[in-house]
């Protein structure tokens, strides 16, 4: 085939396998000239190739930049933030807005699902506000332990927000940092207490039932119970409803 014949692409592949080959060749030329030169003229190259690698060595680190590692007052408002940004309020479904909302819950964007603290008011069928002003309709999907989660149609379209892990009750340590926001928008901060059978204790104020704790990563930890000041239902019963195969509303037990 004529050279002049071939495209670009040829082209540029048939010079980098030209350079490949040189490469290598000279390469092995190298090699095989320094093992039959004289003793100096290999303890020069060998000094020059050691003062080499010092001198990249030396300066690499100051060519790394390190980004200053977050302090704890941006990892606290990082956390609210983005507990706030997950934090909605629910109305019945048959007066809409034009009444007070009845509940305040967590979206669950991943789950496309709602978690709430059960209460005897909420009804099965309601609308809920998200913090962009958007309102969606909703239905009861799952209730049991204290938890009541509600699930959306397949075809809403809702708001994007980035999903929390749910932390698990083992997982906490004692004197671990929690965040909340409660229902009238008030950020508190706590640690945890203790955890038992009713639930996570920690040293929250009244958040409300309802309002998510999370923790520095914005992670959530548990619900607030609502009965006691400080008592979290733990996201652990939340995961539980959210796979459970049935939708069928189970009876409350310990939690």
């Amino acid at each position: 085939m004529n050279i002049e014949e071939l495209s670009k692409s040829q082209l540029i592949l048939l010079t980098i396998l030209v350079n490949f080959v040189m490469s290598v060749a000279t390469g092995i030329v190298t090699v095989s000239l320094l093992d039959h030169a004289p003793a100096y003229v290999t303890q020069t190259v060998n000094r020059v190739v050691e003062r080499t690698i010092e001198t990249v060595a030396q300066a690499a680190p100051a060519a790394i930049i390190q980004a200053p590692a977050p302090s704890n007052q941006d990892l606290v408002t990082a956390a609210i933030g983005a507990g706030a940004a997950r934090a909605v309020t629910i109305y019945a479904a048959e007066t809409g807005t034009s009444t007070p909302a009845i509940a305040v819950g967590t979206y669950l964007p991943k789950a496309r699902a709602i978690a709430t603290a059960s209460q005897d008011a909420l009804p099965k069928e309601v609308l809920i506000r998200f913090t962009d002003g958007s309102h969606i309709a909703a239905s009861l999907a799952h209730k049991g332990d204290g938890i009541s989660i509600y699930g959306f149609a397949d075809k809403a379209v809702l708001p994007k927000a980035a999903s929390p892990a749910l932390i698990s009750p083992s997982d906490l340590k004692l004197g671990q940092t929690v965040l909340a926001l409660s229902a009238d928008g008030s950020a508190a901060t706590g640690i945890v207490a203790r955890v038992d059978k009713e639930g996570i204790r920690t040293t929250l104020p009244d958040i409300g039932a309802g309002s998510a704790a999370v923790d520095l990563a914005g992670n959530l930890v548990g619900i607030g119970a609502g009965e006691t000041p400080g008592l979290l239902l733990s996201a652990n019963t939340v995961m539980n409803l959210l796979t459970a195969t049935s939708s069928v509303v189970a009876p409350v037990s310990a939690r």
